[in-house]
């Protein structure tokens, strides 16, 4: 029996890319270069400040220059976080039926949690979530199963009573090994080319309120 939701938060709980997007053309303008489309930068949303300048510059985490780049991003996404990010259709109607039933729901994340509260806060979220799990509230992000098994025991709910939705494989990588049940958001910021059945997920929906056909499973 389900008696938990939790959500990942960028591509899966709210349509964060439109301004992930916007920084990251606000620095490749500040470099002199054109700005990216919508449609290459979204498959990389997931993969925060580090996949999003890779794809743009070509560059890693390692790399001299990366830092600055980086720093130039933070800046603008913090002063724009939610100017153009929503939830995505149904998350809204599907959180109601998740209260209505009286169980907790929360998010585990690999944002930072600077920008985890900032954001759900804007949202109008952040009271309503059992839990707000980011990236460097533990030791180790996702794909470990770390953040997962912190969350739990912050809403009291037992890993294998808990349902995760994600868009990525290391969401799904990081139920399994929390003994979640890990379920695919396929509306979010997937790679077309991506194998899904390599993800050994639990099941996947095309929409936030198919969800709620596994909380009754």
């Amino acid at each position: 029996m389900i008696k938990a939701v939790l959500f990942d938060l960028d591509g899966t709980f709210a349509d964060t890319a439109p301004d992930l997007g916007a920084a990251l053309n606000h620095v490749l303008a500040l470099h002199g270069k054109p700005p990216l489309p919508p449609e290459s930068i979204r498959p990389q949303a997931s993969h925060g400040s580090a996949g999003l300048l890779g794809l743009a510059f070509g560059i890693t985490p390692e790399d001299p220059g990366f830092d600055a780049l980086r720093l130039e991003f933070l800046a603008h996404y913090t002063a724009n976080i939610c100017v153009h990010t929503t939830l995505f259709a149904g998350m809204t109607e599907l959180v109601s039926a998740i209260e209505q039933r009286g169980l907790p729901w929360g998010i585990v994340t690999n944002k930072p949690h600077r920008f985890t509260v900032m954001l759900m806060q804007a949202l109008g979220y952040a009271e309503r979530a059992a839990c707000l799990v980011s990236g460097d509230t533990c030791a180790h992000a996702k794909p470990h199963p770390l953040p997962m098994l912190h969350a739990a025991r912050a809403i009291g709910v037992t890993p294998e009573h808990c349902l995760y939705l994600g868009d990525d494989k290391r969401d799904m990588e990081a139920a399994n090994a929390a003994n979640m049940r890990g379920i695919i958001a396929r509306y979010g910021y997937i790679d077309p080319q991506a194998e899904l059945s390599t993800w050994r997920a639990a099941g996947a929906v095309r929409t936030p309120l198919e969800l709620l056909r596994y909380m009754e499973a």
